[in-house]
């Protein structure tokens, strides 16, 4: 099940490259823009709490398609780019078994315990 979910989220990462691909960008600036939603770990500084709530923040999919939509409904490009570099973001972790945090640590993730070996 685990190759599932990380090629299900491969897919996705894929998805958020064409959607890029589809926005006129430099490629340059995918690259320069994809590791920004990890600014969301700053919170951790503030307690578990405090940095599984800006962590999730940054890395919720359905936040990044609704800004995406949004972008396209209000004619924002700038929107658009957000969606596309949240959700590209988050399948990226995802792959990498780096999910939405809860509360009692940065290593407790919906997708299991970062570190152990999840069936």
């Amino acid at each position: 099940m685990n190759a599932i979910l990380k090629l299900e989220e491969l897919f996705m990462f894929i998805l958020g490259i064409y959607l890029f691909s589809l926005l006129g960008y430099q490629w340059w600036l995918f690259l320069l823009l994809i590791l920004i939603p990890d600014i969301g770990m700053i919170g951790y500084l503030f307690g578990n709490r405090i940095g599984a709530f800006t962590y999730n923040l940054f890395h919720h999919k359905g936040l990044a398609v609704a800004i995406y939509f949004m972008g396209i409904y209000l004619s924002v490009p700038l929107l658009q780019l957000t969606g596309v570099i949240l959700f590209a973001h988050a399948s990226l972790d995802r792959i990498f078994g780096y999910g939405l945090k809860y509360d009692n640590g940065f290593k407790f993730t919906h997708l299991g315990e970062i570190g152990k070996k999840n069936g």
